[in-house]
């Protein structure tokens, strides 16, 4: 996660799904972090929807083959805009991803330190409904820790090492349901310090690329996971995401029972779910922002593999896959689209 870029409003949060809460301006970070102004709450006191059973097999998610996955990520090393890590991550996914219909998009972000080449990558599984579920994840690290060790072990390559073992999930297999593409986004990091323009660079690229081929009116629901390999999960509820489909992500964690991994606090945060919630897409940020005590471990070198767990991997692939279930089960009972920006700009 980038240098200043999770606006935080933290709650008091009840045991039940939708609590009643005071804010606190701002959260703790590490120390080259400051606070910054909570973002408003969505309505999270909607009514929930009446969920159908979803039909057909369940997947699950091989926890120790993600957990590879994450390893050989991280000993990639750093893998900031412009660096041979970068190079090297684009090579490992195009190993991996080579007989998924894998699209690479490159461009140049405009940074603080000029123009830097970028690239996301989207693997597409064909499903049997028109219509398409987007799961995504960042795959770059802070460019102003490229000259330290920093590697990401939960900051990036655990959320990509989790895409990529959900691919094995969907390889092969004929989607009763909508297609479903895995977005790999580069420049979610800050370059310089976290805002509007420096931030996000992936996927504000790839949502008004989307927005412009109509791309964008096909998406029934986009669904991001970051920061997801922590062993200690704790995976908050986002009020800058869509309130049913935060509630969707949650029934699929109680049919799991993994609850109580699941929104026991909240907060508004803004992350490569942002650009895409601002073209009126569904969005949900599948993010745990508490990692170590006081969030001590996030952009430091202490981001490391023996911090992580392939459970909590396991935890994140299987509700994610449930939560597909479930999208697919109830497609006639999803609210329309949002018409224009759903957070603010």
């Amino acid at each position: 996660m980038a240098l200043n870029h999770r606006r935080i409003c933290l709650c008091v949060a009840a045991l039940t799904l939708f609590c009643t809460w005071g804010c606190e301006r701002g959260k703790s970070a590490p120390a080259n972090a400051s606070s910054s102004a909570a973002q408003p709450a969505q309505n999270s006191s909607a009514p929930q929807m009446q969920v159908s059973e979803p039909k057909g097999p369940a997947l699950r998610l091989n926890a120790e083959r993600a957990m590879q996955y994450v390893k050989d990520i991280v000993t990639i090393g750093p893998r900031w805009p412009g660096s041979k890590g970068q190079e090297k991550t684009a090579a490992y996914l195009r190993a991996k991803l080579k007989n998924d219909s894998l699209i690479e998009d490159a461009f140049e972000g405009d940074t603080p330190a000029g123009k830097l080449a970028m690239r996301n990558f989207i693997a597409r599984f064909p499903g049997t409904k028109d219509g398409i579920i987007v799961l995504a994840a960042h795959i770059d690290t802070p460019y102003p820790l490229r000259n330290t060790s920093f590697a990401g072990a939960n900051d990036g390559a655990s959320s990509t090492g989790l895409l990529l073992a959900i691919a094995d999930q969907l390889r092969g297999k004929k989607l009763e349901g909508y297609s479903v593409w895995l977005a790999f986004l580069d420049g979610e990091e800050a370059v310089q310090q976290w805002a509007a323009n420096d931030s996000d660079y992936g996927s504000r690229h790839l949502a008004a690329k989307w927005q412009q081929d109509g791309t964008t009116g096909k998406i029934k629901a986009f669904i991001l996971a970051d920061m997801i390999g922590d062993a200690d999960l704790d995976i908050l509820r986002d009020d800058n995401s869509t309130p049913w489909l935060e509630d969707m992500v949650f029934e699929a964690a109680k049919r799991l029972g993994y609850q109580s991994h699941f929104f026991a606090r909240e907060a508004g945060m803004d992350d490569d779910h942002t650009p895409f919630a601002r073209s009126g897409v569904p969005v949900a940020d599948v993010i745990d922002f508490n990692y170590g005590y006081n969030n001590s471990y996030w952009h430091t070198t202490q981001d490391t593999i023996d911090k992580l767990s392939p459970r909590s991997l396991q935890i994140t692939g299987d509700v994610i896959l449930e939560t597909l279930r479930l999208l697919n089960a109830n497609a006639d009972k999803l609210p329309a689209p949002a018409q224009g920006p759903r957070v603010p700009s």
